[in-house]
């Protein structure tokens, strides 16, 4: 077995690498021949880990087959001092694999004893965010603007170590480490992506609110949208947009823009009474009550039903994706798409403005494409 140990300063000056990436977290990536951990073999183990400012990364490396045991018993030693594992797609392979492999060469399992945080598991939640063609470490990477001095994958480094077994050599011998050592170096570093991810735990409080006017794509004016700015407890790395509906969300930094198209028009509330109770007015296209709609002309009346059990208004309006906000609008009887008045009350409450933002994100996120 080889081992290397190296300490580097690294900054921890991002809020959110600073307070997940703790001393009690290990992160940790492996190399195998193959996917399956009964017909492949474990060659190398990575680490990362904490020591105030200082990022120590310590790598274990298996000459053969038979250092396997040897490997994993080492990273076994350094595992249990740490409390949580941070990894990317560990959950989904190394750990089933390395959970396997200590079974079959008769050592303790000790991964369950483990708080566990996926980094590919958390972006792959906001993955309408980024937009990106694949998920995998290096497209993080890329997005986040680091550059790799390892050009290889896993799956090409393969042949690589297994002519090492066959013939030991120094320049495969680097290749291996370096790849290895990329990973481990590099997700320390992908951290920063788990501040967006925040915006929905509500890490942001309301700057400002204003209405403005814009000119949609067709060239018409005369559009309103109201226009919520968000100051972000977590800046953002790089920026992202994304839009659903009425509502376009932006990030940058420290700002979240969130801008909601308004309606401006003539809508319906439909009644929560039964329809047997109302007449509809068919030249005033609403319905009354019985008990005041009984003076009409029986000319001038039928008897309302769900599709026409309804009053009018002419407002500016918000759209709604549940009824969270009474008296609902809507321009047919059902959907899920609603809306309520632009009101002074509104426009006066943050703890109101506050649950529309928080309604409005959860719902971009849960129709996400």
């Amino acid at each position: 077995m080889i081992t290397w140990h190296e300490e580097l300063i690294f900054d921890f000056s991002d809020p959110v690498s600073n307070e997940v990436f703790t001393e009690n977290c290990i992160f940790f990536d492996i190399e195998t021949t193959g996917f399956s951990p009964a017909r492949t073999d474990l060659y190398l183990i990575g680490c990362a880990t904490r020591r105030g400012s200082l990022l120590c990364i310590d790598q274990f490396f298996s000459e053969n087959v038979a250092d396997q045991k040897n490997v994993l018993s080492a990273f076994l030693e350094l595992l249990s001092g740490y409390d949580t594992i941070l990894t990317f797609n560990g959950i989904g392979f190394d750990i089933p694999y390395l959970k396997a492999k200590c079974k079959t060469l008769h050592l303790s399992d000790p991964f369950d004893a483990h708080s566990y945080i996926d980094l590919y598991k958390e972006v792959s939640r906001f993955k309408f965010l980024f937009a990106l063609t694949s998920y995998k470490q290096k497209s993080i990477e890329l997005f986040l603007g680091i550059d790799r001095i390892d050009a290889y994958s896993g799956g090409e480094l393969i042949e690589v170590y297994k002519e090492y077994v066959r013939h030991p050599a120094k320049d495969s011998l680097a290749l291996l480490k370096q790849h290895n050592y990329e990973d481990v170096l590099y997700m320390p570093k992908l951290l920063p992506v788990l501040s967006y991810p925040k915006l929905w735990e509500q890490a942001f409080s309301l700057q400002s609110l204003q209405a403005s006017e814009y000119r949609s794509m067709d060239g018409a004016s005369g559009n309103k949208e109201l226009f919520f700015t968000l100051a972000l407890q977590y800046p953002v790395p790089k920026p992202v947009s994304f839009s659903y509906d009425d509502c376009y969300l932006s990030m940058s930094g420290s700002t979240a823009r969130l801008r909601v198209r308004l309606f401006e028009g003539e809508l319906r509330f439909f009644y929560d009474g039964s329809p047997k109770d109302y007449y509809y007015l068919p030249e005033e296209d609403i319905a009354v009550h019985k008990s005041i709609a009984s003076a009409v002309d029986k000319e001038h009346r039928v008897q309302a039903n769900a599709s026409n059990c309804y009053g009018k208004k002419y407002a500016i309006f918000l759209p709604q994706y549940d009824a969270m906000f009474s008296p609902v609008f809507r321009e047919q009887p059902r959907g899920r798409k609603c809306y309520f008045e632009l009101s002074a009350d509104f426009a006066a409450d943050p703890a109101m403005q506050m649950d529309y933002v928080l309604h409005l994100l959860e719902t971009m996120r849960s129709h996400r494409k």
